[in-house]
């Protein structure tokens, strides 16, 4: 880790386990170690041989120049706080500086998640170049769109070429086939300068399986804790000060450097974490004050598994702090519902009731009994001081497109008029709304897991055990796509073709419309969860959602219906069939929805 202090820069490096630690340097990566310079690092400071770090003072590293550790006179490994690796997570750190790119956006002043749309997209799949530059050139689409936050998956550097990024390696760096460091900053530069914010996928509680030499340095993992990735990162066993230190200032440097608008956390249920001050709370104190700093908004948005609201309470009401959390209820209980799956976790899903409870309490399962975990499952949400822009909720996400044996899409699933109704229900709904790219015009496209990972042996376990997994349903090898074979990403990426063709064209249409009414009415937007009243008919297939002055009508049943309202239709804002306002209700066609604006 390079620290400036003038043409003379320290490069200090934790590692504990080491009895002897040298930096190597060359100007390129390629060089053999003998055309390297080997310098050995002093304990630092002097005087405390146990703290575990290492420096050396180094005269005019340049930007671009490669290093990294030899310990105990070992091979030499990349930095743990590498920003760089263009030549793989394998090869030596490049030495990266900040101060080099030329930002555009002084005059950005953030974007808020409450009140905003979020849109997911992974780069390597986004346009067929996967690479942020080729990205900037659909920016245009989602401002047109009208989201808000772009919300990036994981960039950090991973073994392979392409990838869903939750193997990354080096948590503070940017995957190179990507575009690298500076293309990440050109990426956050042009969303800003249309006026989008930016937030960022990050992984803290597991390492990829190729790549990751943390352990070689110290303590970065414990097996006292197991994930279902292996073992956990160490944030509460012995060496654990330095660990969460390290997690806290990648984030940071993410924010701070590539000015970034928020992070989302992975799967903080999977941070096993027994200290009084947990991580989670440390990281949402850290953000705040960087924040403050900064003087623009950062988010931090949690995927937890949990049904816990004390996740997102804030500090001083002895909660963790988190601007806002996945909420996975909302989207079961649309997904069961319109495509009638009850397998798995979708078990007490599928019912209307269901559905309404979610839309108007946030969590499902609240300390009530889970069939799929076989035990009684969360916490209640306190509708009248909790708001509801806390919980981020969607039709579709990477997860539960991706983790489908074939990577099916909800339009593979459904007739367009559901996947319409599903759409409506989520952008008028009290929560933060969230799309995952090419759902608005109805992708035809999968989304399939895909690894490149260059060593064979890792990657026929990762087929292996992919295939695995899906067999226990069902599923034969041919039906489940390999991972390793390129074809697999091939598949998944988008083609914006489709999107001024039918019937692609009409669903996009009906996105930017919902949108725009989301942005258009207070109503729409108000985060209050107490005001949130739904009426359902389960015989009849009918849901009607109160949002202010106006209600969102729903007609599940494949033939017209008349949908009882109980104040008078005023008008028909928005509907993705036809619509007609009577004495007590409104006369909607089958599997179809209006957003009606009522008086009295």
């Amino acid at each position: 880790m390079p620290t400036e202090g003038g043409p003379t820069r320290r490069i200090r490096v934790w590692a504990p386990y080491a009895t002897s630690v040298h930096l190597i340097t060359g100007s390129e990566a390629g060089q053999r170690q003998r055309q390297r310079q080997r310098q050995p690092m002093v304990p630092d400071p002097p005087t405390d041989a146990t703290s575990g770090w290492w420096s050396v003072d180094v005269p005019g590293l340049a930007h671009g120049t490669a290093y990294g550790f030899s310990l105990d006179d070992g091979e030499p490994l990349p930095d743990p706080r590498s920003v760089w690796l263009p030549d793989g997570v394998h090869a030596l750190t490049r030495h990266y500086d900040h101060d080099r790119f030329a930002w555009e956006d002084a005059g950005w002043t953030g974007r808020p998640l409450a009140g905003s749309v979020l849109y997911e997209l992974h780069v390597g799949t986004f346009t067929a170049e996967g690479t942020f530059d080729a990205a900037i050139g659909h920016l245009d689409h989602l401002v047109d769109l009208g989201v808000d936050l772009v919300e990036l998956m994981p960039v950090a550097a991973f073994d392979g070429t392409h990838g869903w990024g939750y193997d990354g390696v080096a948590p503070w760096s940017v995957h190179e086939p990507y575009g690298g460091p500076d293309g990440l900053k050109r990426f956050v530069d042009a969303c800003h300068a249309r006026g989008l914010g930016v937030l960022l996928d990050v992984v803290h509680n597991h390492l990829g399986p190729s790549g990751n030499y943390l352990n070689r340095y110290g303590p970065y993992e414990t097996t006292d804790h197991s994930t279902p990735w292996g073992p956990a990162v160490n944030l509460d066993r012995a060496g654990s000060d330095e660990v969460r230190a390290y997690l806290l200032g990648g984030a940071e440097c993410l924010l701070r450097h590539f000015h970034l608008d928020g992070l989302r956390l992975d799967a903080v249920h999977a941070l096993y974490d027994d200290r009084a001050l947990s991580f989670l709370e440390e990281l949402s104190t850290v953000v705040a004050a960087l924040a403050a700093e900064l003087g623009r908004p950062l988010s931090l948005v949690a995927e937890s598994d949990r049904n816990d609201p004390r996740l997102v309470a804030p500090v001083e009401e002895h909660g963790l702090g988190i601007t806002a959390q996945w909420d996975d209820d909302v989207h079961h209980s649309v997904h069961a519902l319109l495509t009638g799956e009850r397998q798995g976790y979708y078990a007490d899903f599928g019912a209307l009731s269901t559905l309404g409870h979610a839309l108007s309490a946030a969590f499902v399962h609240a300390g009530t009994w889970s069939t799929f975990r076989g035990r009684t499952h969360g916490r209640p949400v306190d509708r009248a001081t909790t708001p509801g822009h806390r919980f981020v909720v969607a039709v579709q996400t990477h997860d539960q497109v991706g983790n489908r044996a074939q990577g099916e899409r909800i339009g593979q699933l459904v007739p367009a008029g559901l996947a319409e109704i599903g759409a409506a229900l989520v952008l008028t709904s009290v929560f933060t709304p969230m799309l995952f790219m090419g759902e608005e015009w109805g992708a035809s496209t999968p989304w399939q897991f895909f690894t490149s990972f260059p060593d064979a042996d890792t990657g026929a376990r990762v087929t292996d055990g992919r295939r695995a997994e899906f067999a226990t349903h069902g599923w034969t090898d041919t039906d489940v796509p390999d991972p390793q074979d390129p074809s697999t990403r091939a598949a998944s990426v988008l083609d914006w073709a489709e999107v001024g063709r039918q019937p692609h064209a009409r669903l996009h249409a009906w996105y930017r419309a919902l949108i725009a009414l989301r942005r258009a009415e207070p109503d729409l937007r108000d985060p209050r969860l107490d005001t949130v009243d739904v009426r359902t008919d389960e015989s009849a297939r009918w849901l009607v959602m109160a949002r202010g002055g106006f209600r969102v009508v729903v007609n599940l049943a494949e033939e017209p219906q008349v949908v009882p309202v109980t104040a008078p239709v005023g008008r028909v804002v928005l509907t993705s069939g036809t619509a007609e306002p009577l004495p007590g209700g409104l006369r909607l066609a089958g599997r179809s929805v209006a957003v009606v604006q009522v008086s009295g």
